[in-house]
């Protein structure tokens, strides 16, 4: 009997069989491979899938991937940062119940440091890597092109991926923040950033274009430095900024430490917020919906990045890449007291 092709052509994947089956593509894997280790019901509703597709496991593709570790490489720039915990978060739980473990490195906000990290991973033949970032050296991504197993970037959309991509523009980020506090009455609105990082880099440049937009824009303005992000840098950051613009009636802050830093110094000098200064941050960490006022923030959906990066490497690990490699998750503005003039209440 001839095996059924999928439909766009190519031979039944294991993709197609746990989408028949209505389960996951590992629990297909483990079925087949493994079929001890599930349930006598689940095995049969498998099986009558792959059946009806007519699969036919892939005895070259078996051996390619038997000379591969179960391992899932996962390189973040930082491990104590909320924003990169909630990522790996969603890498852990979406691969709880399957064969593969995750090795996970800190990249410190270093290309070299990623370069050796990159190095490491290869040799060990992962089964996929998930690399934060799109700003690779010419050498990482040398690495990268030619790692032979899937790559997913993560927490960024670019033009041109390793091969796939899952994120959300900063740019847009920090255009959407800043036209929010504009249309909200403020016009003096400063920007405060912290590292600086080329997703920091894009953020600013998205508060510049919504300020130059309006007429608005003014170098003085704008607050930054190389040192790591805190709540305490937040405060310093804006006691700068209001030294060099006693006006400032706005912030917007590169991210949810630094507008906290911000609140509480509003808060130690009697400086009224919403009605005086109004702060907005980036990231929605919980803390901004409890603060008092509440802050305004951009809130990335960093869980989901690191769940749905799992999804994309497993299926092309099971002989389907994604028609869209690119994924945009967006974000949402999530618009609270801080930012809420009495006379938009």
């Amino acid at each position: 009997m001839k095996p059924r092709t999928r439909r766009g052509g190519g031979r039944p994947t294991i993709a197609d069989v746990a989408r028949l089956a209505g389960v996951g593509a590992i629990t297909v894997s483990r079925a087949l491979r493994e079929p001890e280790r599930v349930s006598e019901s689940l095995r049969k509703q498998i099986q009558q899938a792959v059946e009806e597709l007519g699969y036919l496991p892939d005895p070259n593709a078996r051996a390619l991937a038997s000379a591969r570790a179960e391992v899932f490489g996962v390189l973040v720039p930082s491990l104590t940062n909320n924003v990169f915990a909630e990522v790996v978060r969603g890498i852990y739980d979406s691969l709880s119940d399957s064969p593969f473990r995750v090795q996970l490195a800190n990249t410190h906000y270093s290309g070299l440091e990623e370069e050796r990290l990159l190095q490491l991973f290869l040799s060990q033949r992962p089964a996929a890597l998930i690399v934060s970032g799109i700003d690779q050296t010419e050498a990482a991504r040398r690495l990268l092109d030619n790692a032979g197993c899937p790559v997913v970037q993560i927490m960024e959309i670019g033009p041109d991926p390793v091969d796939m991509m899952i994120g959300f523009s900063h740019f847009e980020g920090g255009r959407v923040a800043t036209n929010h506090m504009i249309e909200a009455g403020y016009r003096r609105v400063g920007f405060l950033g912290a590292r600086m990082d080329p997703r920091s880099q894009r953020r600013l440049a998205g508060y510049r274009a919504a300020m130059e937009a309006a007429g608005l824009f003014d170098p003085r303005l704008v607050t930054t430095t190389p040192v790591l992000s805190s709540v305490t840098l937040g405060r310093d950051l804006f006691r700068d900024a209001l030294a060099k613009m006693p006006s400032l009636d706005g912030v917007f802050c590169n991210n949810d430490d630094l507008a906290l830093g911000v609140l509480f110094e509003c808060h130690r000098a009697s400086i009224a917020v919403p009605q005086t200064i109004g702060i907005t941050g980036f990231n929605d960490l919980d803390m901004m919906q409890v603060a008092f006022p509440s802050v305004t923030s951009i809130r990335t959906h960093r869980y989901e990045i690191g769940r749905q990066a799992v999804t994309m490497a497993l299926a092309a690990i099971g002989g389907e890449r994604p028609e869209n490699r690119i994924v945009d998750l967006g974000f949402d503005l999530k618009r609270r007291e801080s930012t809420a003039r009495p006379a938009d209440r």
